[in-house]
């Protein structure tokens, strides 16, 4: 299978390197030269625009930062559609509004075009080491073309179901991590104030019940969220409205945990 790969940042270009590794002839396109120059070293082929890219690829993966990004490499004047064979796949890996991807596959199935979406959570450390958790959406056997390249960068990769499923996973993933954030980062600030070490708070209770990977991520901020605001904030600041909106549109209650998600993106603001 020949792999396009358009989104070379933190989580993407691991992500492409290990594609690369497995062997699969791949295809890069970046809007910036500088983000290609770490692949000079790897047998990766270079594109001129995203419709070059696809001309040249099966399935072409997507990982940027958000609609806008994401709609402008697909459908763009020399986007992704402008150049992929009928019968061709589009992976969209970044995390964006479902009703994106269902536009996108609507565009793409007018010219013989599949598209799922894939988002991914881990990071690049477990993109590199080939962990990153894929959850999703579309077509099973169009999941199963895909899957073969998805296992080169990820375990576990989990069908969510029809399409826009992954990427309400994903949100729903990150709304309950950023909820988390702010009760962890409030109960070793409450410890503080009781006369409770946070290290050692942090310590004995990540062999506890109140284990979490977001007491982790604050353990490792030395306590607060001033450091994962400038890293994570706003990215987590548009997961958060992105689900708010489907759970608006859908009449659905979520309130309490849209609402400690946005407790925590009000104390990073805080804290920055």
């Amino acid at each position: 299978m020949r792999v396009g790969f358009i989104g070379l940042g933190s989580q993407g270009a691991p992500m492409a390197r290990r594609i690369i590794g497995a062997g699969f002839e791949t295809t890069l396109w970046a809007r910036r030269p500088a983000t290609l120059v770490p692949f000079a070293d790897t047998p990766a082929k270079r594109a001129s625009s995203p419709a070059d890219l696809a001309a040249v690829s099966d399935l072409v993966c997507v990982c940027v930062v958000d609609d806008a990004d994401v709609e402008e490499v697909i459908t763009g004047s020399s986007g992704v559609l402008t150049g992929l064979r009928a019968g061709g796949v589009i992976a969209v890996h970044s995390t964006v509004h479902p009703d994106t991807c269902r536009r996108l596959a609507d565009r793409a199935r007018a010219r013989g075009v599949a598209l799922v979406d894939a988002p991914v959570s881990g990071g690049g450390p477990a993109a590199a080491a080939g962990r990153l958790l894929v959850m999703t959406g579309g077509d099973q056997s169009t999941v199963a073309f895909c899957r073969p390249v998805f296992a080169a960068y990820a375990d576990p990769i989990v069908h969510m179901g029809p399409l826009g499923s992954g990427q309400l996973a994903k949100l729903l993933n990150n709304v309950l991590f950023t909820a988390n954030l702010a009760t962890a980062a409030d109960a070793l600030a409450l410890g503080r104030d009781l006369g409770v070490d946070p290290a050692a708070l942090a310590s004995a209770v990540a062999h506890g019940s109140g284990a979490s990977f977001a007491l982790n991520r604050v353990t490792a901020a030395d306590g607060t969220l001033d450091r994962i605001a400038g890293h994570a904030g706003p990215l987590l600041r548009k997961d958060v409205r992105l689900l708010a909106d489907v759970a608006g549109a859908e009449d659905t209650p979520g309130d309490i945990v849209i609402s400690a998600a946005d407790a925590a993106l009000a104390l990073m603001n805080q804290q920055r």
